[in-house]
């Protein structure tokens, strides 16, 4: 048992290995990647699942506690975030087209994809999950409004539809993971040290098919709106972990901040960007889907090796589960 803890821990931490492979390999056989596409809101739903039974409601309770923590991260991801976006097209110069693209990623909530990331660097998913779910709601007015105001478009956005997909996706299979783990307890252990693989392989063809699809498209952008769209996330990575250490959090949630604001709904800026006036403007949205998850996975891989202080050196933050002997996450 010791040694497939090893072996899955080995595995996990190369993530951004897989996932460049994986980006690398649909490039040159876009169709091995592209048949994920149809499957990628009920594949999240199962890495959803699978994280939701590594999760107790007492856990969300703890987190619901500290509303400070989730309200400055979903503060840091609507001002951080579309500020890196502006600065960024206008910094390269970007055509109208694809300036109104970055933009509108800029303006989009964090993504599902960040509670993978969070999960598999060891940090706090369930403050993870609420800042999703709340950045996302607040969508509806944000993205609109700041696309508009940054980018001189309206977006119009299908608030049931957001809704839906969100509750779909990340509510319903967090939930249900979270009874079940209540009912069935020690007898998922097997399931839980394995699940961090199940997520490595769902991002990998996720990102795999996003970039087969869209491989046209970027070959005609170039390089140049692939280095913007790198420089905006990396951007956004880093200040999103200095506005949280200048916020005063514990490193747990220094780390999911971070994470959260650096990661981009891609998806749903694809869908947004057919509202605006040019047809490049999805190209960003496409390689986002690719920058955010190669420095996420490189991120997660980091943290995942240098996990936090246990509670008592760190006040304030809930050991995550990669910290307590009772009960771990993965490996």
């Amino acid at each position: 048992m010791r040694g497939m803890r090893i072996t899955v821990e080995r595995i996990t931490n190369l993530f951004w290995l897989w996932t460049v492979l994986g980006v690398a390999w649909a490039w040159v056989r876009p169709s091995h990647f592209t048949w994920f596409l149809p499957y990628i809101a009920p594949g999240l739903a199962v890495i959803m699942l699978g994280m939701g039974i590594t999760l107790t409601f007492e856990e969300f309770r703890q987190v619901v506690r500290r509303p400070w923590a989730v309200g400055s991260g979903v503060l840091a991801q609507y001002l951080i975030m579309p500020w890196c976006g502006w600065m960024v097209a206008k910094l390269a110069r970007l055509p109208d087209g694809l300036a109104a693209g970055l933009i509108l990623v800029a303006c989009c909530p964090g993504g599902t994809a960040s509670n993978v990331i969070t999960h598999i660097a060891g940090a706090d998913v369930c403050l993870s999950v609420l800042m999703t779910m709340c950045s996302t709601l607040l969508a509806v007015v944000m993205t609109p409004w700041l696309t508009g105001w940054l980018a001189g478009h309206y977006v119009a956005v299908n608030r049931i539809g957001l809704f839906r997909d969100t509750a779909v996706v990340v509510l319903l299979p967090v939930v249900a993971g979270i009874l079940i783990n209540q009912r069935a307890g020690a007898r998922l252990k097997t399931v839980q040290r394995i699940s961090p693989l199940v997520s490595v392989a769902g991002i990998v063809l996720i990102v795999g098919g996003i970039a087969g699809a869209q491989k046209p498209v970027i070959l005609e952008s170039g390089f140049r709106l692939v280095g913007a769209v790198a420089w905006m996330h990396g951007f956004g990575f880093a200040l999103g972990y200095g506005l949280a250490r200048w916020f005063g959090h514990p490193v747990t949630w220094r780390r999911t901040i971070s994470i959260e604001v650096g990661m981009q709904n891609s998806g749903l800026a694809s869908a947004l960007a057919r509202n605006l006036p040019h047809p490049a403007a999805a190209a960003p949205a496409a390689i986002s889907a690719f920058c955010h998850c190669v420095i996420g996975a490189a991120l997660a891989a980091w943290w995942r090796l240098h996990r936090p202080l246990p509670l008592r050196q760190d006040p304030g933050c809930r050991p995550s589960s990669d910290e307590r002997p009772d009960r771990r996450v993965g490996p």
